[in-house]
């Protein structure tokens, strides 16, 4: 018999239509498209089913609600057949990247991208952007180039070179990202809570681990998003660049555009437009704020370019000429728009950001490039060091109404504000409590991530155009809230829609007072006994604890006005871990500035323990109840019995 060896089997030929969808794009893009697709196409059968992409939407903590799969298979399965293909993949990836369309499915792509693409050779890791790293290096270089104890540590300066990753191994004791966050927002962390090397004596693995947590938890104090950082994580800061970098571009953000509202920049509100009112621009993120300015000096300059992103309509640098020529006419020239080559165009921009003393770490290819995360840093740059817009009158301002007392952020607002953006949601952040809850929808998922498939979200209108669908949303928020037997005796989805500060302020700190006790009393069960936890509890608990570790103070209740030297709870901390407290820095808080300076050192001891804390060090010396409440509960949820 002659047997025939049989010929190795070769792939079908891929159709024309795929064919030609893949001409359109570089090879370098195909690869990347490739890989990203294998991921999602988990058994291999070179489609992705709906089961599939559920699975990725999970895993990438971006499965909302039922609605956001529905979304994402209806804009890419074009043909509806419940398979995504490789050429309806491929046509969605053309319309996003070259179409300048607004796509559910970029976000997902994106998020899915870090976790396949390779950083240089080796093992498959996440992806980060080298330039970033760098740019961001330089830049904490430069905040913190007066830091002697960094320089002693040997953790100033950064090394910017690629192959290094300086920023990634300098973060591993905490103390680099410790003192940034200060710069980002001041007085965050109290320096005498961290866990310092002495002489040549390194930290231990224990020490770091304070470290650690006193940073993720004053991060998520300040509004950070830390999902998925830990302090392994950062510790091996190497071997997880990208969710270093996630974490210093937030940092580095907030810095940048914390003063970018109205509170410290009352001219401001110039750029209100026509049949616009205070609310209209309260409402508006940093982002979107440093866009209208951006455009409103465009158009003093009687210039007919817009900018509606940091990224493709700032790259020929034209508009920054433009800009930097409006707002500083007398120093900086627009002799960049008579230069061809974009480079060179963009090295003049920089050149005239030095005149205004802008301190820019962004490079001429980077602008060229539209990196969207540092031309938003240098725009921010800039208006932090020229806004270039006329003060207002104090005549002025009293007409608008912003001088009244409630205008800007209230610690109340700004604790709950906190709490809700550490929950981790997907394509949520509050910028202002009021405005960002006045349609129901961050409000509900909020619920839902207190008390998980409590909202049925079919029965939401996700995007509420008019007055009757939000007040339909707020009502089915109040419906819910009373299921959680919330007191809401005279409150109505409509007062939300209107914006009654009060009203929405009760409805969100009962949400974060059951949120915080129903946690309390999970991870303290073995005490309490999976029973709710209340205030006497509580009071009682915390007494216990401070008896039996030998201190002498006591608190009444949890509106104690003696807890203002805030003495019971560094002694409360000392009985959770006695060697968290140095009694040096603790005073019997007769004066003021002691109280502040207890209130201070307890807070971030706390966070060092694992607390995670919304309130602020006047919250504890005020004896401000729901705040003492939350502390309180915080630093009971950390404690190991």
């Amino acid at each position: 018999q002659n047997i025939r060896t049989a010929a190795p089997l070769r792939p079908p030929p891929r159709p024309a239509h795929t064919l030609a969808m893949e001409s359109k794009f570089k090879p370098k893009d195909l690869a990347e498209f490739r890989k990203v697709f294998k991921s999602f196409d988990a058994d291999s059968s070179g489609t992705i089913d709906r089961k599939e992409m559920s699975s990725a939407l999970t895993k990438l903590k971006m499965y909302d609600y039922l609605g956001k799969l529905d979304e994402v298979m209806r804009e890419v399965d074009l043909n509806h057949d419940g398979q995504i293909s490789w050429d309806e993949f491929l046509t969605v990836m053309f319309g996003c990247k070259f179409g300048n369309r607004k796509s559910n499915f970029n976000k997902v792509y994106e998020k899915q991208k870090q976790t396949v693409v390779k950083v240089g050779k080796g093992a498959t890791v996440h992806s980060f952007a080298v330039e970033e790293m760098l740019a961001f290096s330089e830049h904490i270089n430069h905040c913190l180039k007066d830091d002697k104890d960094l320089a002693k540590w040997g953790l100033i300066p950064i090394p910017t070179d690629e192959k290094a990753m300086g920023l990634c191994t300098n973060v591993r004791d905490g103390l680099l990202l410790a003192k940034f966050i200060n710069v980002a927002v001041p007085d965050t962390i109290d320096e005498r809570a961290l866990n310092r090397p002495k002489g040549k004596k390194t930290l231990s693995l224990f020490q770091v681990n304070e470290n650690m947590n006193l940073v993720i938890n004053s991060a998520k104090g300040i509004g950070i998003k830390v999902v998925n950082i830990g302090a392994g994580e950062l510790i091996d800061g190497t071997a997880h660049p990208h969710l270093v970098l996630g974490l210093v571009w937030q940092l580095v953000k907030l810095q940048l555009l914390n003063s970018i509202n109205l509170k410290s920049h009352p001219e401001l509100v110039r750029l209100l437009e026509e049949g616009e009112d205070l609310e209209d621009l309260l409402r508006l993120p940093p982002e979107q704020l440093l866009l209208r300015w951006f455009n409103y000096h465009l158009k003093n300059a009687g210039s007919e370019r817009r900018v509606h992103n940091f990224s493709g309509d700032v790259k020929d640098s034209e508009c920054y000429t433009v800009l930097l020529h409006q707002i500083a006419p007398g120093r900086c020239d627009n002799k960049a728009l008579g230069i061809s080559d974009n480079k060179k165009r963009a090295a003049m921009v920089l050149n005239n950001a030095k005149k205004l003393d802008v301190e820019a770490f962004i490079t001429p290819q980077d602008i060229c490039k539209g990196n969207p995360r540092l031309n938003l840093a240098f725009t921010a740059a800039i208006f932090n060091q020229c806004p270039g817009l006329d003060p207002m009158e104090e005549e002025e301002l009293e007409k608008i109404g912003l001088l009244d007392d409630d205008v800007g952020d209230s610690r109340e607002e700004r604790a709950f504000r906190m709490w809700m953006n550490s929950l981790g949601l997907e394509d949520f952040y509050i910028n202002n409590l009021y405005e960002d809850c006045a349609d129901g929808v961050n409000l509900l998922k909020v619920i839902d991530a207190v008390e998980p498939g409590i909202v049925y979200w079919k029965k939401v209108y996700k995007k509420p155009g008019n007055k009757f669908k939000k007040v339909a949303n707020q009502n089915y928020a109040v419906v819910l809230g009373k299921q959680l037997k919330f007191s809401l005796v005279g409150i109505a989805g409509q007062d939300f829609v209107e914006k009654n500060k009060k009203l929405l302020l009760a409805f969100v700190w009962q949400l974060m007072r059951y949120h915080t006790l129903k946690y309390l009393a999970k991870v303290q069960q073995k005490h309490f006994g999976g029973k709710e936890v209340t205030d006497a509890m509580m009071v009682k608990w915390a007494n216990g604890k401070v008896s039996a570790a030998g201190r002498s103070s006591r608190m009444r209740s949890l509106k104690d006005k003696n807890l203002n030297t805030c003495v019971f709870f560094l002694d409360l901390l000392y009985a959770i871990q006695p060697k968290v407290i140095d009694d040096q820095y603790v005073s019997e808080g007769k004066t003021e500035e002691d109280r502040l300076l207890n209130a201070k050192y307890a807070i971030s001891v706390a966070r060092k323990l694992g607390a995670v804390v919304f309130c602020l060090p006047e919250d504890l010396v005020e004896v401000q109840y729901k705040m003492i409440l939350t502390f309180v509960a915080s630093i009971m949820s950390c404690s190991s019995s």
